[in-house]
């Protein structure tokens, strides 16, 4: 593929943007923090707002409780709801179908919070890394613009002049510095001036400082070049000290880890091995209030895990680096990690988001007799509708038969008028069956009976 040419459309238009961007930069000199703060912030903000409008709630320690019901229980409920079928398709009607239960969020919405927490601090976290690898990497070429200047001072040149052939040198990302103190030297302002606006604009304290040692130094007089390359030494020294001490604080940032992942394995195991058996304690009272079994660890051992990743990388930051701020790329790690693991062996998995709302209604094959063990004659049709009558196509549809037999498909899709079917092989014992369709939490049943084939 070939790159545009100097003169092609897309190369103008790239000339162009780049200058509306200087212009804007200019004019207005916006703060870095405007971007890597305020705005991945406000994002972050209405990640959360747009899942709360949408229905995402958050999520306690305390358990939803959900009824259930054994199987024999379940194979009453289905002859109770047979017996209100005959009742109804006594009169030709249709047998009755649940309602589609309201959809349910796939995520609470402290999960969402972790992923706004994680857009708010990334771009930060980014950004003041790589600023410290390039505060890093101009103090080291600092070291040895120093020690030049003290070279070209020892060959007889005075601190204006060195500076002045150091910015027709290659010195990196510190050369357009140099040469801009050096012309602000040339129209007339002072060495001490130049030197400090250099100092400014290279955003470090170390450098400040052995910049302010410099400026001393040229107004001392004596042996100034000896003064320049004994600050160029300390200044290097410094550097050296400062970048073994981070080196030997590394154990701690891995054990820090180390913890992190001890902590998310013992949680793991408390879940799979012991929150079973206090679920089962039921109704047992703690501390004569509290119900165990209402109790969601589950979801408390993640807030846990997400709170001590969070604080445990700030710290990482303090302790390694000097500053909590720093820490932000370990928060984004350890919660990230923390996050994944809890979704997988932790927190149970999400509810599945429903689909449209279905109506579901027995088309034909209701109320047949058929021969115990033997397939009915006739299959059995559901219609599927939407909300306002039209046919729902496509849509998946289970089937099942109560107390016991076959049904042939088990699922299937309906077609463009909505009609699914099924064949029905019945059970080995004479009496009445259930077969219900399912889809999208709706159902709907229809009844049959199997007589004995003597």
């Amino acid at each position: 593929m070939k790159s545009p040419t100097k003169d092609s459309p897309a190369h103008k238009k790239i000339d162009d943007l780049n200058v509306i961007i200087e212009r804007i930069r200019i004019k207005y000199n916006p703060p870095r923090e405007l971007f890597t703060i305020a705005l991945p912030v406000a994002v972050a903000l209405l990640v959360v707002l747009a899942a709360f409008l949408m229905g995402y709630t958050l999520h306690t320690t305390d358990k939803q409780q959900v009824t259930t019901s054994s199987d024999k229980e379940k194979l009453l409920q289905e002859y109770l709801a047979q017996t209100s079928a005959e009742n109804g398709n006594a009169t030709g009607a249709s047998a009755p179908q649940t309602p589609s239960p309201p959809a349910a969020p796939t995520m609470g919405l402290d999960e969402v919070m972790v992923f706004a927490l994680l857009i708010a601090i990334i771009p930060y976290s980014i950004d003041i890394t790589l600023q410290k690898r390039a505060t890093r990497k101009k103090e080291e070429l600092y070291t040895e613009f120093l020690f030049k200047l003290s070279e070209l001072m020892r060959g007889g040149l005075d601190p204006v002049k060195a500076v002045k052939e150091l910015s027709k040198t290659d010195l990196g990302v510190l050369t357009p510095h140099i040469r801009i103190a050096s012309t602000s030297m040339t129209f007339g302002k002072s060495f001490e001036e130049s030197m400090k606006a250099m100092a400014q604009s290279l955003h470090s304290d170390l450098i400040t400082r052995y910049t302010m040692l410099v400026v001393q130094a040229s107004y001392s007089g004596g042996a100034v070049a000896d003064l320049i390359l004994k600050a160029s030494e300390d200044m290097r020294s410094i550097i050296s000290i400062e970048r073994e001490k981070e080196g030997n604080l590394h154990q701690y940032v891995l054990i820090f880890y180390f913890a992190q992942a001890i902590i998310i394995f013992i949680i793991y195991i408390l879940t799979t091995s012991l929150l079973p058996f206090v679920q089962q304690l039921g109704t047992t009272n703690m501390f004569g209030k509290t119900d165990i079994g209402t109790i969601d660890f589950a979801r408390g051992f993640f807030h846990m895990i997400i709170l001590n990743s969070i604080f445990g990388g700030l710290i990482i930051g303090k302790i390694s680096e000097g500053e909590a701020r720093f820490g932000l790329k370990h928060v984004v790690v350890l919660v990230a990690v923390g996050y994944i693991a809890s979704a997988l062996f932790i927190l149970p998995p999400p509810v599945a988001q429903a689909g449209p709302q279905v109506n579901i209604t027995v088309v034909s094959g209701d109320q047949q007799e058929g021969i115990a063990a033997l397939p009915l004659k006739d299959s059995i049709v559901f219609k599927l509708t939407d909300a306002t009558g039209n046919p729902m196509n496509s849509t998946s549809v289970a089937f099942s038969i109560v107390p016991e037999g076959t049904v042939n498909p088990v699922s299937d899709t309906s077609d463009q008028n909505g009609l699914v079917q099924t064949k029905v092989v019945l059970g080995t014992d004479p009496g009445t069956y259930i077969v219900t369709a399912t889809a999208n939490g709706a159902s709907a049943k229809a009844t049959v009976i199997a007589k004995s084939g003597e």
